[in-house]
Parts: C-alpha cells; sequence; structure tokens
C-alpha cells in the first residue's frame, strides 16, 4: 500500500507517547519559524513548505493478511502544517 497525501505530508513514528508528536512539533517550529525576516513567499506560510519538505509527502506501507505492519508502538501521522483546513488523501493498494 502506498498512502500519497495530496499536498500534505505524512510520517510514520511512535504512536504511543503523546509527547513524542510535541517534541516533534516543538522541534519543527524551533527550525523553521512561522515568521521569519528573510521569509521572501508571500502567502506568509513559508514555514508550512519547509517542514512539509522535510518531513516529506509520502509513505509506503505493508499490508500483511489484511493488517497494516508498523512496528508495536507505530502509527500513520498525517501533517497539517499549514491549517486547520480539509484534505484529500490518496491511496493505492499495490498487489504482490
Amino acid at each position: 500500500m502506498c498512502i500519497v497525501p495530496i499536498r500534505q505530508p505524512g510520517s510514520i513514528n511512535e504512536n504511543a507517547d503523546p509527547d513524542v508528536k510535541s517534541d516533534m512539533l516543538m522541534r519543527l517550529d524551533e527550525v523553521y519559524p512561522w515568521e521569519h525576516p528573510k521569509y521572501r513567499h508571500g502567502e506568509g506560510n513559508t514555514a508550512s513548505h519547509l517542514k512539509a519538505s522535510t518531513v516529506g509527502s509520502s509513505q509506503v506501507v505493508f499490508i500483511h493478511q489484511g493488517d497494516l505492519v508498523l512496528g508495536t508502538w507505530q502509527g500513520i501521522y498525517f501533517c497539517e502544517f499549514d491549517g486547520p483546513r480539509s484534505r484529500n488523501y490518496f491511496v493505492k493498494v499495490i498487489p504482490d
């Protein structure tokens, strides 16, 4: 299976401890602050583009006997850095 968020990043990471998500968002905000005097993009959302490029926009997840093959603590994160807003996702299942 290939999950391709349309115009939106996604990540596979630990999903058991909510502090992981908080820590990741904190660090991304430190590296890519929302405002920076050298940003030139006119819409004012340069940080969201930088974060999306860093995280990536697709994930490949294997399916075995109908179940996603993830680590014990893993989950799939759909990351919204420029919202909230409605998003569409494209999921393609590629058979063996």
